[in-house]
C-alpha cells in the first residue's frame, strides 16, 4: 500500500478539520460548518464527509478535496509539505514506506490463493466428518446454506496432512510456513513421530473447526481455529501474523457486516466467530468480532469509518468483568488472552475520546452466549443491544452490584474505582453528570467525590511510536474500499497506461454535451496532481507522452500512479475496448459526485430556509445545474449502453 494510503487510514478529517478552528455539526452521515476559507460565517456551507474522507465547500470557495487538499489550502503548503507534515501527525516513516513492487504484490496473491485453496481443502474435511458437521449443526444450530456462505471447514487430527496435499499443487513448504498454516518445529523440541522429520514442521490446525478470515475487503487473510474436543487448549487459535494477516487490524465478519453497520448507523462486537455466524444467520448481520484479544485503536478506527456508534457485547462471566473487580488498570493485562475479549474500561474511554465515537457495553443474560439469547429469543437481541449503557454507567453498576451500598468502607472502595474514570472524560458536562449519578448511587453528598488537587489527564493527541515500532503490516484504508477512489484510479490507471487517449476521451465526452475531463472530476489531491501531469503531457510536443509523465511525476506520487496502473493490469489490450470502458468510469464518477452534491445542497437548501433564506437561490442554482448535468450523464449512459 503507499504511504498516501496509510495516512489517509490514521488521520480523521473531521478531527483535523475541527482542530483547524471549523466547528462542525454533524447531519446524517456528513458534517457541516462554516467555511474557513472566505468571510462567510452566516450559511455553514462547508460540509465534511467522514466515510470517503473529503470535503466541499458550497459558498463562495466551491472547493472540496481530501485531508491533504484541506492542509495545503489552509497553510499554504505544497503537495510534498502537506504530505510531510500529514506523516509526522499520523506517525508514518515516509523513508521506510516503499511501494510495492510487482513482485511482492504477486507473493500476495499466492499466499492468498494458497488460503483459498486451504479453505476449499478444509471444507471438503468437515463435509466428510459426520460428528464436526453435527455439531455446527445441532449444537450450534447452523444452518447448511450459513456453514457454506461463512466457509466453515475442519482441520483434521495429524501433523503433517498439509504439505502431502498442498506440495502437488505447486506450493512449497515456504509457502505454507509465510501463510501459517505450517509452524517450524523448535529445534530443542523432540519431534513428534507424526511430523516431517527433515523439514522439522508440522500443521498449525488439527483437529478444529475451521473459520475463514477475510479483511473488509473480502480477501483472504488467514483463518480461526476453535476446539473440538473441550479439553484441548487454547479454546480460539488464529494464523500467526504474516504478510497479510494482522489480528490487531482485522475485524471479523466486516467484510460481510459493513453495509448493515451502516444502515444501522451501528456496530455490535462480541466474543466469538461463531457468535459472529450465528448473529448473522439471525438476521443482526452489524456484528464482528475482534481476533480474541484486547480491542485495538485500529480496530475502532476501522469501525468508525462506517459508524460512530459502537456496542460491545459481554458476557457477564467473562474475565474482563471479573477484572473490573480487582482493578481497573489491570484489566487489560488479565483480558489479554486468546479467546477472551478485552474490556478495558479506561482504554475505552481514552479511545471514545480520541475517536469523537459513542462507546457502550451490553451485558448478556444468565450466562449465556449471543447464538445462545438468539436461539431463546430472537428478539431479545435487540432489546439488549438497545439498553446497552454507557462504559460509566456499566462499571458502576457492574461494581455496585451484591455489595452493601450501605457500608461506608464499599462506598470508598467503589467511589476510588469510578472517579478516575469520571474525571478521564473529556467534557466538563459529562463529568459532573456521572460525579451526580454516583453521589445518587452511594446516598453521599457530591461534594464527597469531587476531583482530587493532582492534575486531570487530557485527551490531547500523543506522539506516536516511530513507525518501524509498530506493526509492520499495512493497516486497510478507506481509498482501498471507496468506490470514489477506485474510480478515480482505474481512470488515471488507463490515462497513465495510454495518455494519448485523453483526446479521444475529451471528444467523446464532448459528442455527448459534456466538458472535457479536468482535475476537479477527481476527489482525491493525489488524484488531482496525476491528472495534471498526464494533461500537460498530452498538451506539450517535446517529449513521448508517457516520457513526459515519467520524468515529470514527483516521487510522492509514484506509489500513486503505481497502484493506479495495477487497476487495469487486466483490462482491455486494445485501445477502443479501453476507451469504451473509461467512458463509462468518467460518466459513473461524475454521476456519484452530482448525485452526492445534489442531496447535500437539498440539506443546505433546509438550513437556510430555517436561518430566513438569504443565500438559498445561490443553493437553489447550483442544484440545477447539477440536476442538468446528472441527466445529460444519464443521456450518456445510455448512448453508451446501446452502442454496446
Amino acid at each position: 500500500m503507499s504511504s498516501i494510503d496509510e495516512i489517509k487510514s490514521r488521520i480523521d478529517i473531521v478531527e483535523l478539520v475541527s482542530e483547524a478552528g471549523v466547528k462542525l455539526r454533524k447531519s446524517g452521515r456528513s458534517y457541516t460548518g462554516f467555511c474557513p476559507f472566505h468571510d462567510n460565517k452566516r450559511t455553514p456551507a462547508f460540509v465534511v464527509w467522514p466515510e470517503l474522507g473529503t470535503w466541499k465547500c458550497y459558498g463562495a470557495c466551491n472547493e472540496g478535496g481530501d485531508i491533504f487538499k484541506f492542509v495545503m489550502k489552509k497553510e499554504g503548503l505544497d503537495f510534498k509539505e502537506a504530505l510531510r507534515k500529514l506523516a509526522e501527525r499520523a506517525g508514518v516513516t515516509l523513508q521506510e514506506l516503499k511501494r510495492e513492487a510487482p513482485e511482492v504484490k504477486e507473493a500476495y496473491e499466492r499466499l492468498r490463493a494458497l488460503l483459498e485453496d486451504a479453505l476449499i481443502y478444509y471444507r471438503n474435511q468437515l463435509f466428510n466428518n459426520k460428528e464436526v458437521l453435527t455439531y455446527l449443526r445441532e449444537k450450534r444450530g447452523l444452518t447448511d446454506a450459513t456453514i457454506e456462505t461463512f466457509g466453515l471447514g475442519y482441520a483434521p487430527r495429524g501433523y503433517d496432512n498439509l504439505l502431502p496435499y498442498f506440495a502437488p499443487k505447486g506450493y512449497s513448504q515456504q509457502d505454507l510456513i509465510d501463510v501459517g498454516l505450517l509452524s517450524v518445529r523448535d529445534s530443542n523440541e523432540s519431534q513428534s513421530p507424526t511430523a516431517n522429520r527433515q523439514l522439522r514442521t508440522y500443521d498449525k490446525f488439527r483437529h478444529r473447526i475451521m473459520i475463514p478470515i477475510r479483511d473488509e475487503q473480502g480477501r483472504m487473510a488467514g483463518f480461526g481455529g476453535r476446539i473440538v474436543d473441550p479439553d484441548d487448549v487454547p479454546k480460539f487459535m488464529n494464523s500467526p501474523d504474516t504478510a497479510i494477516f494482522n489480528k490487531g487490524r482485522i475485524l471479523y465478519g466486516l467484510d460481510r457486516a459493513r453495509k448493515p453497520i451502516r444502515a444501522a448507523d451501528q456496530a455490535v462486537i462480541v466474543e466469538g466467530y461463531l457468535d459472529v455466524i450465528a448473529l448473522h444467520q439471525a438476521g443482526y448481520e452489524n456484528v464482528v468480532s475482534p481476533m480474541g484479544t484486547a480491542l485495538t485503536e485500529d480496530q475502532l478506527r476501522l469501525l468508525k469509518r462506517f459508524t460512530r456508534r459502537i456496542v460491545l457485547a459481554l458476557d457477564p462471566d467473562t474475565a474482563g468483568q471479573k477484572a473490573i473487580l480487582r482493578g481497573l488498570e489491570a484489566a487489560r493485562s488479565a483480558m489479554d488472552r486468546e479467546g477472551e475479549l478485552s474490556f478495558d474500561p479506561r482504554g475505552l474511554l481514552r479511545n471514545e475520546a480520541r475517536l469523537q465515537a459513542d462507546l457502550r457495553v451490553a451485558v448478556l443474560p444468565d450466562n449465556l452466549d449471543p447464538d445462545e439469547v438468539v436461539a431463546r429469543d430472537r428478539d431479545e437481541w435487540k432489546r439488549i443491544v438497545e439498553n446497552a449503557k454507557p462504559i460509566v454507567t456499566h462499571v458502576m453498576e457492574t461494581l455496585a452490584a451484591g455489595k452493601d451500598l450501605s457500608d461506608a468502607k464499599v462506598k470508598n472502595e467503589i467511589a476510588a474505582q469510578v472517579i478516575p474514570l469520571i474525571e478521564d472524560l473529556p467534557t466538563p458536562i459529562e463529568r459532573d453528570t456521572y460525579r451526580q449519578a454516583l453521589a445518587r448511587m452511594l446516598r453521599v453528598d457530591e461534594s464527597a467525590l469531587s476531583a482530587p488537587a493532582a492534575p486531570v489527564p487530557t485527551f490531547r493527541r500523543k506522539p506516536r511510536a516511530p513507525a518501524q515500532s509498530r506493526e509492520t503490516s499495512a493497516p486497510q484504508t478507506v481509498a482501498a474500499v471507496n468506490p470514489i477512489f477506485k474510480m478515480e484510479a482505474y481512470c488515471l490507471g488507463v490515462l497513465l497506461r495510454n495518455p494519448a487517449l485523453l483526446y479521444r476521451l475529451d471528444r467523446k465526452l464532448q459528442e455527448f454535451g459534456l466538458t472535457p475531463l479536468a482535475a476537479e472530476d477527481f476527489e482525491y489531491t493525489a488524484h488531482q496532481l496525476t491528472f495534471n501531469i498526464i494533461r500537460l503531457a498530452v498538451e506539450q510536443d517535446e517529449k513521448d507522452h508517457q516520457n513526459y509523465v515519467e520524468t515529470h511525476l514527483p516521487e510522492t506520487l509514484s506509489e500513486i500512479s503505481k497502484e493506479a496502473l495495477a487497476q487495469v493490469e487486466k483490462a482491455s489490450p486494445t485501445d477502443d475496448k479501453l476507451l469504451e470502458e473509461l467512458l463509462n468510469r468518467v460518466v459513473d464518477l461524475r454521476r456519484a459526485g452530482a448525485m452526492a452534491n445534489i442531496n447535500q445542497l437539498r440539506f443546505l437548501q433546509e438550513e437556510e430556509q430555517l436561518q430566513g433564506g438569504a443565500n438559498i437561490k445561490t443553493y437553489q442554482r447550483q442544484a440545477i445545474q447539477f440536476t442538468k448535468l446528472l441527466g445529460a450523464l444519464d443521456r450518456a449512459k445510455k448512448n453508451l449502453s446501446l452502442k454496446r
